[in-house]
């Protein structure tokens, strides 16, 4: 039960929409402009701030635009003032992003620091506004009750960033590496990960026309996997090592079965012929499977990840393999969506909304959406060929992403147009 006539001006969710694609650019600018270099380790300056701007600069931004527009339509949890939330977080997560990576960039501690405040003080205005719109709402669906778990992980993961920043700032004494994979783990798994699960059981019945989610899936996979990652936490915090290889086998494991349920679930959709979004969502899934692999045999063997090129292909395989895929099929459906619903609003059931594919043509996302494969094709090829191939993934890479930025510009421009169409026709007598 979706309550559209709940949801929050337009206006509010898109700047994260739009503004997004522009650091995933920023990101590969950086690669190609770093070169080979860039690929020696997993703690270059270049890696970390590439790295971030992805996690902080698109996936962030999509995800918390995205609770703007969805909480008050799933959950019914009303924000007050949207849009201005909306003017607040979006600056901050901006200039904390950019000030993160300059940081890594330059080694300067007072932007490791400034970013650490910047980030955290928007993270924690987002996080006690939407708290404050969800008491009371009941947990009647996964839904809800994976977007409530996931704020906790983006808690989690804020908290654990904020501190490492400062560490590093201060030239703290603490186990880095140890810390960093938590961060990560709590980022992808407890944030990225339950939030996307969340989402999914909404959006992919819904736009890939596929049966529903089993109830049991739905309402255990976040539970399982943050009772994972508090087991994690707890290792690494008492260093015992085997402990937290556990908690990376399950959270791995359940990332596994989630994926592996959606793909199927996939092959059962009413819809003949597949989109754009069903195929992102299709190589989003497929990378994470292995990527996932990955780190389960690096739990249970953990020689693997000193292994040249190891940690990285794993992280390009389910960052750029992965989550970004699967937010760019769900930007794909929730941008010309919305555009719709507002238009047929605007209407005022007088004058009819164009249909979603005239707001946003699938030719243009058909084609995108190859470019991106090639792009990511490129990048992971990369790690075994870095003095050969660094630069041309890199500019690949930001090209896709320049791309996905000017389809989503066409279908507001075009959603501008028809809006001022419809308000002419309903003005003339």
């Amino acid at each position: 039960m979706l309550a559209f006539e709940n949801a929050p001006p337009f206006a509010a969710p898109l700047r994260f929409f739009l503004s997004a694609p522009l650091f995933a650019v920023l990101a590969g600018l950086l690669v190609a402009f770093e070169g080979p270099d860039i690929f020696a380790s997993r703690w270059t300056p270049g890696a970390l701030a590439a790295t971030h701007l992805i996690t902080i600069g698109f996936m962030l931004q999509v995800m918390l635009g995205a609770l703007i527009q969805i909480l008050p339509v799933v959950a019914g949890a009303s924000l007050k003032n949207p849009l201005t939330v909306a003017r607040i977080v979006h600056p901050g997560l901006s200039a904390g992003a950019l000030l993160l990576a300059a940081g890594f960039m330059a080694g300067m501690p007072v932007l490791l620091a400034s970013a650490a405040f910047v980030l955290g003080l928007t993270a924690l205005f987002f996080l006690a506004v939407t708290a404050r719109a969800l008491i009371g709402v009941a947990n009647t669906s996964p839904t809800i009750r994976g977007i409530k778990l996931a704020l906790f992980g983006l808690a989690g993961v804020v908290g654990l960033g904020v501190f490492l920043a400062l560490a590093l700032a201060g030239g703290w004494s603490i186990p880095l590496m140890a810390l960093a994979d938590l961060h990560a783990g709590w980022g992808l798994g407890g944030w990225a990960g339950v939030l996307l699960a969340a989402m999914a059981y909404t959006v992919v019945p819904m736009f890939q026309l596929t049966p529903g989610y089993p109830a049991r899936a739905g309402w255990g996979f976040p539970n399982f996997m943050l009772v994972m990652l508090v087991l994690w936490s707890v290792a690494v915090f008492a260093d015992w090592p085997w402990l937290a290889r556990l908690g990376q086998l399950g959270c791995a494991l359940a990332g596994i079965a989630f994926a592996g349920l959606t793909l199927r679930l996939q092959g059962k959709r009413r819809r003949a012929r597949p989109d754009a979004t069903y195929r992102y969502w299709q190589l989003g899934l497929i990378a994470t499977i292995l990527a996932l692999i990955l780190l389960a045999t690096a739990a249970v063997w953990p020689a693997a990840a000193d292994l040249d090129g190891w940690t990285l292909i794993f992280g390009a395989l389910l960052m750029a393999g992965g989550f970004l895929p699967f937010i760019t099929g769900m930007l794909y459906k929730i941008v010309p969506f919305l555009s719709w619903m507002h238009l047929q609003n605007a209407g005022q059931a007088k004058v009819p909304a164009p249909a979603m594919n005239k707001i946003l043509p699938e030719i243009g996302m058909h084609r995108q959406l190859l470019a991106y494969t090639a792009a990511l094709a490129l990048l992971l090829a990369a790690q075994f060929f870095p003095a050969l191939l660094t630069r041309p993934a890199g500019l690949a890479f930001a090209a896709a992403n320049a791309w996905l930025w000017w389809n989503l510009l066409g279908a507001i421009r075009r959603y501008h147009h028809h809006r001022a169409d419809i308000e002419a026709r309903l003005t003339t007598p």
